[in-house]
């Protein structure tokens, strides 16, 4: 039986105490569990950012790339081997920013990949600019006049673009955040999770303003109706619905579609794996 100390990393945890990002961390390894997944069939992915240290902090296989190539990677690494479950783990600006065009195509092509966007509403690594999520108004060390452009609203998109699984979570609901990240690993096609993740450090609301604010859409909401869905992307101020935003039927994935195109089989599929071969051509690419 898996158990959340398996996923416990050696990693010192570098995130502010009391920082959402601690629950996000939590309700991901309780979803592991009771998804009963074993650290060895998991791939976190990450680009750069607060949220980027995640794989970090949760033992597993994992890549941590550049900035804003969170996406694409996890595009590889799902062609190159589709038996792992594969997760993202980004946050607005590194995904909706820097990432926000490889986002975007990945929509388009349907891999089976999880996609968890920690949304703070700034650059917190970085002293808190304004990142595209960043609501007008907010005065910010580079917009010290007040930011004036619209935030980018990523879940009307990926609804827009035909996404299978789009959700929007809440880190100071922890047993519902596990929930929702269960129902997007266990579903096939791109799952999209959009995570409000208050920054205790540079935010200018604190985390009860959220709480006052939040809430789960009920039974009675129909995550099939693309409208209603869209109308729902709207409410980020007053009102924030959380749960599954839209829900549509599977689409063909990306790495069945890919894999018709190649002849040779992947390095995961060549089982068992002759490691005399495999010294001899990683030789090559030794210096000296």
């Amino acid at each position: 039986m898996i158990t959340v100390e398996e996923f416990k990393s050696k990693a010192e945890i570098q995130w502010c105490p009391g920082c959402p990002n601690h629950a996000i961390l939590q309700a991901l390894k309780m979803a592991l569990v009771e998804l009963g997944k074993a650290p060895h069939e998991i791939c976190l992915v990450s680009g750069i950012g607060q949220a980027a240290k995640l794989p970090h902090y949760l033992k597993c296989n994992f890549f941590n790339g550049l900035h804003g190539r969170a996406v694409s990677a996890a595009l590889g690494i799902h062609v190159a081997n589709p038996e792992l479950t594969t997760i993202v783990t980004t946050g607005d600006g590194d995904c909706y920013g820097e990432g926000g065009n490889h986002f975007i195509h990945a929509l388009r092509r349907n891999p089976d990949i999880t996609v968890i966007v920690h949304n703070n509403e700034y650059y917190a690594l970085t002293l808190g600019q304004a990142s595209p999520t960043t609501m007008p108004g907010e005065k910010r060390s580079l917009q010290p006049k007040g930011v004036e452009i619209a935030p980018l609203n990523m879940p009307a998109i990926a609804i827009a673009h035909n996404c299978t699984f789009v959700a929007r979570g809440f880190a100071g609901d922890l047993d519902h955040l596990k929930s929702l990240l269960v129902e997007a690993i266990k579903h096939t096609g791109l799952s999209y999770v959009d995570v409000i993740q208050p920054c205790i450090t540079w935010g200018i609301h604190p985390m009860r303003w959220y709480k006052e604010r939040v809430y789960q859409l009920d039974e009675e909401y129909d995550p099939t109706d693309r409208d209603a869905a869209l109308e729902k992307t709207e409410e980020r101020t007053e009102r924030m619905p959380i749960g599954v935003l839209y829900r549509s039927s599977p689409l063909s994935l990306y790495a069945s579609r890919f894999r018709k195109t190649v002849t040779r089989r992947p390095l995961a599929e060549l089982r068992p794996l002759d490691r005399e071969k495999m010294a001899g051509f990683l030789s090559r690419f030794r210096s000296g």
